[in-house]
């Protein structure tokens, strides 16, 4: 194998699991949001729940977006594993735990 592609895939080995940490935890952080923000609504006297529905929207759509993100790097994950079998020989039997977690968690929710 060349240097290159160790450097890549060590980069890759990196990133790709941390990009799906994050994008996990920008939904943690989005829902954590909503719930507040449905709260609020809740629970402040004499505010109509009109007034905050289109921000509940707005939050739902963020979360709706995340999710997206989340199951196309998912797939870029998988697609990258491919080209590594392909270009350097790699025998990715298993991907890191963290990849996996996240997997486990997306097929949850469907």
């Amino acid at each position: 194998m060349s240097k290159e592609i160790a450097i890549s895939a060590a980069r890759l080995a990196r990133d790709v699991p941390a990009a799906e940490f994050r994008l996990d935890e920008a939904l943690i952080a989005v829902s954590t949001l909503m719930t507040s923000a449905v709260i609020a609504r809740r629970d402040v006297a004499g505010v109509p729940a009109t007034k905050g529905q289109a921000t509940i929207r707005r939050l739902m759509k963020a979360q709706i977006a995340l999710v997206d993100a989340s199951g196309d790097i998912l797939r870029v994950h998988g697609a990258l594993a491919e080209i590594g079998r392909e270009t350097a020989g790699y025998d990715l039997h298993e991907c890191p735990s963290v990849a996996q977690a996240g997997t486990r968690a997306q097929g949850a929710a469907a």
